[in-house]
């Protein structure tokens, strides 16, 4: 039984347990204390004299960032009125005042509701709406957006803003607190998450995890796979709204004694250079990255790396070993799911198979549904797992296609061999996925029928060497309307000032007509083959 706190909004919104997946918790490292605040786990038990964060900005220790975490939760609960199931929206790029925010927050009970930077004011108000968030934390220069979004939202957050890790008002604030703080003695199964998958719109989906969903993956993906050392220090693109970013750059190190180097502007160019400037052991980011990288990691020394991880999209086996001949390296591929808090299927060293993402994770189980409805320990059909973490979406009739009879289906096609290795396939439905990121279909139509040269449009996702895919639009115009690069250009800008502009068509054709079914549903199957013929 869970802590009762002020604020259920979310917990009385998870799926009836006939609807949530088995959980297995077979590991005894799984085997949490009841109660359990996983900020205090992960920072204030840490070597108080290591160094936690590193950056452009400055460096802080285990003990710097636990007395910063303790006077934001106070001045959160104190002075901001928060209660423990608060949800608290954070917005900006990865920093150690955001991550002392992400700390703070949990020590004061609250549940934090992390944005990508790259968001726009729509996608932002959907989550504040959805999630019915009381507070926010956000860097000042993502501030338009964020007040945009904040003042057309149902009710309006308490809102405190910092300047990146020089300073700003939540500085000032913070020098008129007292340090210390008791963290809120929250129990193992209380929400700390609503993670947003990417790519939603509209009813966007929330993927609630709770204190102990966010050592999971620190004490199986990562101590079994990765095999940390206290010490290391791990580089990763993604931003913590991802939970890819978050488990790489903010719990991963901070449970095994490492240190954390945040890159503002992540490019690849970006991270070789803070992998040689900073040391970087571990480095992680998705293949599209790896690809450009290999191309310009002799201009670098990166001899301190000893781990690399790819995740976030499939990755090419030409790919693997371009990285391997150009570094030595073998990259550790993975698949996780916001759903699933982070990575369950992966191999490191020996174990792996080019061209494979690797076998289930210790704690988890593999299987495919196949197309008799079946589940299968090895074949191909849909990926279904299960493990001690899973899907839990809030107030949300999805739960049902997410989780069938205790498993969890990711939405990918898997095909698995008689070791148990795992070998993609495709994806089983219109999500894109290009550089790592998911990109909804219909969400950049909406965007695209936004102008009003366009009458109709359908997009795609389809092959491309350098991301994985790419997103394709096909658009029908108005009357007599000549489609040229001039127009092209602007529909591309129309998207990229609707939603977040990762999500814009590089690619345009004009037609005359789509290719439907008899009853007019589109058949983007006959797109995709059109576009890579």
């Amino acid at each position: 039984m869970t802590t009762e706190p002020v604020d259920t909004f979310i917990r009385d919104r998870l799926p009836p347990a006939d609807q949530q997946p088995e959980f297995l918790f077979d590991l005894p490292e799984f085997d949490y204390p009841e109660r359990l605040n996983a900020a205090v786990e992960l920072i204030d038990k840490g070597d108080p004299n290591a160094l936690a964060v590193l950056n452009d900005s400055g460096s802080w220790t285990y003990r710097q960032m636990s007395d910063w975490s303790d006077r934001i939760a106070r001045l959160l609960a104190e002075d901001e009125a928060l209660v423990p199931g608060n949800r608290v929206l954070l917005r900006g790029p990865n920093c150690a005042t955001m991550f002392a925010a992400w700390l703070g927050i949990l020590k004061a009970g609250g549940v934090v509701v992390a944005t990508m930077p790259i968001l726009r004011a729509g996608e932002i108000r959907t989550i504040i709406d959805r999630a019915e968030v009381s507070h926010a934390i956000v860097d000042s220069r993502y501030l338009d957006d964020y007040r945009s979004a904040a003042g057309s939202a149902a009710k309006t957050p308490k809102l405190v803003t910092y300047d990146g890790d020089s300073g700003g008002e939540l500085e000032d604030r913070l020098r008129r607190v007292a340090p210390g703080f008791k963290a809120v003695e929250t129990h193992r199964d209380d929400v700390a998450l609503v993670a947003f998958t990417s790519g939603t719109t509209g009813r966007a989906k929330g993927c609630v995890q709770f204190h102990r969903d966010v050592l999971i993956p620190a004490d199986g993906f990562a101590r079994h796979i990765l095999q940390p050392q206290p010490g290391d220090r791990w580089a990763c693109s993604a931003p913590i709204a991802f939970t890819f970013g978050l488990g790489m750059l903010l719990i991963f190190p901070w449970r095994f004694g490492g240190t954390a180097v945040t890159v503002e502007q992540p490019g690849p160019r970006a991270l070789l250079e803070a992998v040689e400037k900073y040391r970087v052991t571990t480095l992680a980011t998705a293949p599209t990255a790896y690809k450009v990288m290999t191309g310009i990691v002799d201009e670098h020394d990166i001899s301190t790396l000893r781990t690399c991880v790819s995740a976030g999209e499939h990755l090419p086996v030409a790919t693997w070993h371009a990285w391997h001949e150009a570094t030595g390296h073998r990259l550790i591929d993975g698949i996780g799911a916001t759903e699933m808090m982070h990575i369950f299927i992966s191999a490191s060293g020996d174990a792996i198979r080019p061209g494979s993402t690797g076998k289930a994770v210790p704690g988890y189980r593999t299987a495919v549904l196949d197309e008799d409805n079946a589940f299968r320990p090895s074949g191909s059909g849909r990926l279904a797992v299960k493990g001690p973490t899973g899907c839990r979406y809030f107030d949300d009739e999805r739960q049902r296609d997410y989780v069938v009879a205790g498993w969890n289906i990711t939405g990918d096609t898997f095909r698995i061999d008689d070791d148990g290795y795992c070998w993609f396939v495709a994806r089983s439905d219109d999500m894109i996925i290009s550089s790592g990121y998911n990109v909804a279909a219909p969400e950049v139509e909406n965007a695209l029928l936004l102008h009003p040269s366009v009458v109709e449009c359908a997009v795609v996702g389809v092959p491309c060497p350098e991301r994985g895919q790419k997103v394709k639009a096909f658009v029908i115009l108005a009357g007599s309307i000549t489609g040229d690069a001039v127009l092209a250009k602007a529909l591309q800008d129309q998207v990229k000032a609707a939603i977040a502009p990762y999500k814009y068509p590089r690619e345009i054709e004009f037609v005359a007509e789509l290719p439907k079914t008899l009853t007019g549903k589109l058949q983007r199957f006959a797109l995709r083959h059109k576009a890579s013929s």
